[in-house]
């Protein structure tokens, strides 16, 4: 399965109002899970079964809750049994239709 998300204070501790110490804690969690994953302006995507996806989900919120009393999840799933590697064929498969 792919799941993107998105994580973060719901309420700024920066002065700026930045919040990306926090997101980045968030995204240190993703990558030491050694599932593969990729980050963009918005999201955060990872891969892998249900439990173990789910399970980085939580750590990451856990890794922003530690700094904020509150927290912001928005998260989007591709639930598709049987298909690894997705991550990268979803983006070649739209690359080669836009090729043609």
């Amino acid at each position: 399965m792919l799941v993107a998300f998105s994580v973060a204070p719901a309420v700024s501790t920066q002065e700026d109002g930045s919040v990306s110490d926090a997101v980045a804690a968030a995204v240190r969690v993703v990558r030491e899970s050694g599932l593969p994953n990729q980050t963009d302006s918005m999201f955060t995507t990872l891969e892998g079964e249900w439990d173990e996806v789910m399970a980085v989900v939580k750590q990451a919120v856990e890794a922003v809750a530690a700094v904020s009393p509150r927290v912001s999840l928005v998260l989007k799933a591709d639930i598709r049994p049987g298909y690894t590697g997705q991550l990268a064929a979803k983006v070649e498969r739209i690359e080669q239709a836009l090729a043609d």
